[in-house]
């Protein structure tokens, strides 16, 4: 393959990224002319959560905020493995459905271990 050829293969791509940069370095200035800033002390303050600051932020939290990350997370990424289990599930065969059981039944008895231990009570 000559050069050209190859460089001719990425012309497109080239040419997008061009466009993409110039469009964009367009808005930002656009948004920066336009657009007026007048900074005051309630806006420059922090904010968490529509409440103002209160506290340090170095205070200690609740262990049962971490345990209900934790588990958000086990969980979502379950659902995020089983979308394309079932999409490739034909393909996949037995093999793949007893997998995909046995996956599920060992979060299935964390999930468990995690009820009966009251994670999952709020109060």
């Amino acid at each position: 393959m000559a050069p050209d050829a190859f460089l001719a293969d990425y012309l497109p791509i080239v040419l997008f990224l061009g466009i993409a940069g110039v469009m964009s370095a367009l808005m930002i200035g656009a948004s920066m002319l336009v657009g007026k800033s007048r900074p005051d002390s309630e806006k420059l303050s922090a904010y968490e959560c529509g409440f103002p600051p209160f506290a340090d932020a170095r205070s200690k939290f609740d262990v049962r905020f971490y345990l209900v990350a934790i588990l958000f997370i086990i969980f979502d990424l379950e659902v995020a493995f089983l979308f394309p289990w079932a999409v490739s599930l034909g393909a996949l065969g037995a093999f793949g459905f007893w997998s995909m059981v046995a996956f599920l039944g060992v979060l299935s008895v964390g999930f468990i271990y995690e009820w009966k231990k009251g994670a999952l009570d709020w109060e």
